[in-house]
C-alpha cells in the first residue's frame, strides 16, 4: 500500500505505454485557451491494469484519447511497443460508457462488424466472435439486438467487440459508470477476470475509488485541473480477486488512502471554479 510520487519515464520502454511531458490545451485557437493536461509523465508496463483516478474536469478522458489517437498530441510524446501515437491504430481499442452499438444489429454482428472492419476473413471472423462471445458468457445471446439486453449485457457485447480484434492495449472511459450498483460490481469481476485471461495492457478512467482499487495494479491520480499525475499508487492486494476482497483490511485501508487524496484534489477543483 505505497504511496509514492509519479516516477520518471523508463529510458527503455519497449511494450506498455510511455507518456513523456504531454501537454494539452482546448480553444488555443483563437483566444485564451484552457490548460487541460499540465507536463504528464507516466510509463504503464506491458500487461498492467492502470486506473487514472481524479476530480471531475482533471483530464482523464483527455489523457485517455490522447493515448488513444483520437486527439492529436500538442507536446510532449506517447509511445506504444508500436512506436509513436500518431493517430488511432489496431493496436489500441476504446469502451465508452455509453457501449456505443448499432442498434440494429445483433450481439453478434455487432462483434462481426468491427472483426470485418480490420480483415479477418469469413471464417476467422466467425470463430473469433463466437469464441469472444462465450468468453464475456453471452452464449445463447447471439442473436439477440442490444434494445433485448440489460446495460451489463450491451456492456460485455461492447468488451467482447473490442477484444475480439485483438487489440494490444484496452483503452476504457468510464465503462460501468451508467450501470446500477449490482451490475457494476458483477461487470467489474467479470473484466478482472477477463484481463486476467487476455492479459491486454488496461487503461481504465474512472471517479469512484473503490472500482479503482479493485482492478487496478497501479491508480494514478491526476490534480485539479491542470490534470496533473500527483501520485501513483501500487496496489498491493491478491491478483485473484473477488467480492470477499470489498472485506479485506487492507482493501478498506489502501481506499480510505486513496480516497484521502483524491478529496484534496476534489476540493482544489471546487474552489478553483469560484
Amino acid at each position: 500500500m505505497t504511496v509514492a510520487p509519479a516516477p520518471p519515464l523508463a529510458q527503455n520502454a519497449a511494450t506498455g505505454i510511455a507518456i513523456h511531458d504531454v501537454s494539452h490545451t482546448y480553444g488555443s485557437g483563437g483566444g485564451k485557451g484552457v490548460l487541460a493536461l499540465d507536463r504528464i509523465n507516466l510509463d504503464i508496463g506491458d500487461c498492467e491494469f492502470h486506473c487514472l483516478l481524479g476530480p471531475s474536469g482533471c483530464g482523464k478522458s483527455t489523457l485517455l484519447y490522447l493515448i488513444g489517437g483520437f486527439i492529436p498530441v500538442q507536446a510532449g510524446t506517447i509511445a506504444t511497443g508500436k512506436g509513436p501515437v500518431t493517430g488511432p491504430g489496431p493496436d489500441r481499442s476504446i469502451v465508452f460508457q455509453n457501449f456505443a452499438l448499432f442498434p440494429w444489429k445483433t450481439v453478434k454482428d455487432n462483434i462481426l462488424y468491427g472483426l470485418k472492419k480490420v480483415g479477418f476473413g469469413p471464417e476467422e471472423r466467425e470463430r473469433r466472435a463466437q469464441n469472444y462471445i462465450d468468453l464475456v458468457h453471452l452464449t445463447g445471446f447471439e442473436n439477440a439486438y442490444p434494445s433485448q439486453l440489460s446495460g451489463g449485457m450491451q456492456q460485455r457485447t461492447a468488451i467482447a467487440r473490442t477484444l475480439a480484434v485483438d487489440p494490444v492495449i484496452l483503452l476504457m472511459d468510464e465503462p460501468f459508470g451508467a450501470l446500477d450498483a449490482q451490475t457494476r460490481r458483477v461487470m467489474q469481476e467479470e473484466l478482472r477476470a477477463i484481463w486476467r485471461r487476455s492479459r491486454k495492457t488496461v487503461v481504465f478512467v474512472t471517479h469512484d475509488v473503490q472500482e479503482a482499487v479493485f482492478l487496478a495494479d497501479r491508480i494514478s491520480i491526476m490534480s485539479a485541473r491542470p490534470g496533473r499525475i500527483q501520485h501513483v499508487i501500487d496496489v498491493n492486494l491478491p491478483k485473484d480477486r473477488g467480492e470477499e476482497i470489498l472485506e479485506d483490511s487492507r482493501f478498506i485501508q489502501l481506499s480510505e488512502q486513496i480516497w484521502r487524496l483524491v478529496r484534496e484534489q476534489a476540493v482544489a477543483a471546487t474552489r478553483g471554479a469560484h
